[in-house]
């Protein structure tokens, strides 16, 4: 039901820049007439597209939503009764609060990226092949722009997440310690008390801390570099486009471009394949922006499937 709403919900969409380049060459250039009737009708038909888009939208969160709580709840359960099951030398070596935030926080994390991220992802593949598509029918010329930028972009990307993958599971592994140690000593409060030990034991919950901080920064640091650096390339491509997608328009207005060349572009066609190439790169970098979430969760479902094994 999920993938047939993403589907449905993102070729609506896609029609609607094709439909608002049909309304502007409606307009018409010049001393031409504005044929007002083809110009309501298209963008009575964006609005009715759009409308559907985020109704089935809306649909596929909450399905979404749903779904992602039920796999939580199935995981919270198989991690407590893996708990009940194994042996006093498991609990010896490994501390009581590290445990529960497995169940909190790790599953916590994992659950996020299922009901937001998981989505984000299917959606920009579609949109990204969509957009593509249609970019070609438009002008097969201007998309050679994105056969220099989308792979930097990739190679950029992947550079990134190798180096920041372990960063985030050094994440996870430095706030179970900072937990564990949390919970050991505030449960043996008494006895810390009894011997005086109040400086040593802040000390070390210090030390503790500072690593949990400065592995958080260190992970969501460079994990914020990834959105940023590739919207940057996506952008350079849309304004490649533009400049070069306004030059084919004046030539072929000129006359020097005849009309079913390979060049040949109207207003708008240039329109049209301006909003694609937006949605083209917009998926890019939402998918840049939310990559350090998704390692997060990756890292932190390898904890919790860890003690599930």
């Amino acid at each position: 039901l999920a993938m047939g709403l993403m589907i449905a919900s993102n070729l609506l969409a896609l029609v609607g820049p094709k439909l608002s380049g049909l309304a502007v060459d409606a307009i018409g250039y010049g001393d031409e007439p504005v044929k007002l009737d083809r110009v309501f009708y298209y963008c009575g038909l964006m609005l009715a597209f759009y409308t559907a888009s985020a109704v089935l939208s809306y649909m596929l969160a909450v399905v979404m939503i749903k779904l992602s709580q039920k796999i939580i709840y199935t995981m919270r359960r198989q991690i407590f009764d893996k708990l009940v099951d194994l042996p006093v030398s498991f609990f010896d070596t490994h501390a009581t609060g590290d445990i529960i935030s497995h169940m909190s926080y790790d599953v916590d994390t994992v659950n996020a990226s299922l009901s937001h991220d998981l989505i984000q992802v299917c959606v920009s593949i579609i949109t990204v092949t969509g957009s593509l598509i249609m970019m070609v029918s438009i002008s097969p010329t201007l998309v050679g722009i994105f056969a220099i930028t989308v792979p930097a972009s990739i190679v950029f990307t992947r550079y990134k997440s190798k180096k920041i993958r372990p960063l985030f599971k050094k994440r996870s592994i430095k706030l179970g310690i900072l937990n564990g140690f949390a919970e050991e000593m505030l449960s043996g409060q008494r006895v810390i008390k009894a011997y005086g030990r109040e400086e040593v034991i802040t000390r070390r919950f210090d030390e503790r801390n500072t690593d949990a901080v400065n592995a958080y920064y260190e992970a969501e640091y460079h994990g914020a570099i990834i959105g940023p650096g590739v919207n940057f390339i996506n952008n350079l491509s849309i304004a490649f486009v533009i400049i070069f997608g306004g030059i084919f328009f004046m030539f072929s207005q000129s006359g020097a471009i005849a009309e079913g060349s390979v060049f040949f572009m109207t207003l708008g066609g240039i329109t049209a394949f301006v909003q694609y190439s937006r949605k083209f790169a917009g998926p890019i970098n939402e998918f840049a922006n939310i990559l350090s979430d998704l390692q997060s969760a990756l890292a932190a479902a390898e904890r919790v499937f860890r003690i599930i094994d």
